[in-house]
């Protein structure tokens, strides 16, 4: 695989594990959740090292490439939401961690 690539696959996992870890996060009427805490820990941090990876890929081809967003504007929409996903998991790891 093309490292150029790897923004599109860190986007579609990254919003998978969004779903996995909002929905193992629900808790039932007991306070139990679906998925174990440490579970739900893991999943979030591989997202978000997965996501950041993403992130500094795609800023570094777009740098390269001159910040030409006409260029290619699906891969700059890309790289931004991989961000926004990186600053979403390190909220949701903060709101997950039991303090």
């Amino acid at each position: 695989m093309k490292t150029i690539n790897f923004p599109y696959l860190a986007l579609a996992l990254g919003l998978f594990l969004l779903i996995v870890i909002t929905r193992g996060s629900e808790t039932d009427a007991e306070g139990f959740t679906a998925l174990p805490l440490l579970t739900l820990l893991i999943v979030n941090e591989c997202a978000f090292f997965l996501t950041a990876a993403g992130s500094f890929i795609g800023l570094k081809l777009l740098h390269s490439s001159g910040f030409n967003f006409k260029k290619n504007p699906l891969y700059f929409m890309t790289t931004v939401i991989c961000i926004l996903l990186t600053i979403q998991f390190t909220l949701l790891g903060f709101e997950l961690w039991p303090l």
